[in-house]
């Protein structure tokens, strides 16, 4: 098992360096502490002649940084991006990553959803130097399940949404049994399904442990075992219940939240989360469809002030 470490540092603040880690055979975790808004994971799957992407990075600077770290693995070049979902700092390094080369992957949502987010999420963080980032679409999309044949490899993309969104992706290495989860688990961090269902992130995770994964690579955070998918789900039920007390007791989500606070998750990352989850169980209980829209920008508000009027740090 290798490891690399490719220093780099954005603005005011020095980042911790990003991880190259092999946990199988030419398998590779990208891994970018500490794992918050923004600073996402990527996975490189290494073959004779091609190299195969699982997500890009939200800023210009960091998705040269992931294309260099390829670089010093090997001479092949990326040839296939998958994007796990269609959030910025997982897709906005797909130009820079992949090159006018690759193709790229993504469930039929991602591609339309990315196309109507744009680079809106820039807009949330202005501080935070993008660089030259773009809004490159997938060239090949698909319904239910795919499967690529990457010489004696198979890699298996999987549907699991509406979860973290409604067009989650996870890719499944199934000789490995390395499950590259995108955001749908993410280990040490706050979920957060404003833009899926919390119900359904619960059937994601039942499906994903059928899978009997031995790693988990997940959006955000260090590289895990199965122990992520308890985890998740013991805080995706605690969220059905708070909506469930909260909406009985005639509280907003965002006074629910005030009230119980992150409780057992307090160490976890960005746990202001919590209002945004809140806001779904509380949409879901009421009768809502699983991912149906509601107001992100009005309730990325209800985190700031939750957050005590401070915006969620974003270090990418």
């Amino acid at each position: 098992m290798t490891e690399t470490l490719t220093p780099h540092g954005h603005g005011t603040r020095p980042a911790a360096p990003q991880r190259m880690r092999e946990i199988a055979d030419g398998v590779f975790a990208y891994v970018q502490p500490e794992g918050g808004w923004c600073v996402n994971n990527a996975g490189v799957l290494v073959g004779s002649d091609r190299v195969t992407v699982i997500d890009t990075a939200a800023t210009e600077a960091r998705a040269r940084a992931l294309r260099q770290a390829i670089g010093d693995l090997t001479a092949s070049p990326p040839r296939v991006l998958v994007n796990t979902h269609f959030h910025g700092d997982h897709t906005f390094g797909n130009a820079v990553v992949g090159g006018s080369d690759a193709v790229i992957v993504a469930h039929e949502r991602a591609r339309t959803e990315m196309a109507a987010a744009g680079l809106g999420l820039t807009g949330l963080w202005p501080d935070v130097e993008w660089g030259g980032i773009s809004v490159t679409l997938p060239h090949l999309t698909y319904e239910d399940r795919l499967v690529l044949h990457l010489d004696d490899r198979q890699a298996e993309l999987i549907h699991v949404g509406p979860a973290h969104t409604t067009n989650d992706t996870v890719v499944w290495l199934p000789r490995e049994r390395v499950l590259f989860a995108g955001d749908v688990l993410m280990s040490g961090c706050t979920p957060f399904v404003l833009m899926g269902s919390v119900r359904g992130s619960l059937r994601a995770v039942e499906r994903l442990r059928a899978l009997d994964p031995l790693l988990v690579v997940g959006g955000h955070g260090p590289v895990c075992g199965p122990e992520v998918l308890d985890e998740t789900a013991a805080y995706l039920r605690r969220i059905q219940r708070l909506a469930a007390d909260g909406a009985k007791a005639g509280l907003t989500p965002l006074e629910t939240a005030r009230e119980a606070g992150p409780g057992p998750y307090a160490h976890w990352l960005d746990a202001e989360r919590l209002v945004g989850n809140l806001h779904r169980a509380y949409a879901e209980q009421a009768g809502g469809a699983d991912g149906e829209p509601l107001d992100v920008v009005s309730v990325f508000g209800e985190l700031v002030a939750y957050n005590g009027g401070r915006l969620p740090a974003c270090y990418a």
